[in-house]
């Protein structure tokens, strides 16, 4: 089944967060982690990457790589940490809801 490309976008900013709070990452990494659960384009991740760092979600500092030129890696800040908390409770709120909302209607039927 193919996945809404509006569920997609809508999660990203999460599920890079949720990366990043264990361990920073670079960003052809965190393609590859959220592909593994969520089939993304190649260049999807990025747009979302500068919206984070943008609003201060996230910072960047570039790491010499031993596997060719250097790596820009994303590190979450302590306001993207609170972002990730609001974002966890909103996404947890919203598929209770829907799994209500599913569970009352097939109940009806």
């Amino acid at each position: 089944m193919r996945t809404s490309i509006q569920f997609k976008k809508g999660v990203l900013e999460l599920c890079v967060l949720y990366l990043v709070q264990k361990k920073d990452r670079y960003g052809y990494e965190l393609t590859q982690k959220v592909n593994k659960h969520i089939e993304i384009a190649e260049g999807a991740l990025y747009p979302s990457l500068r919206r984070l760092v943008k609003d201060g979600y996230c910072s960047t500092y570039t790491q010499d790589s031993p596997d060719g030129p250097s790596r820009k890696y994303y590190h979450i800040t302590n306001l993207g940490r609170e972002y990730l908390d609001e974002l966890l409770t909103e996404w947890d709120k919203f598929v209770v809801d829907v799994n209500n909302l599913r569970e009352e209607e097939d109940r009806d039927e």
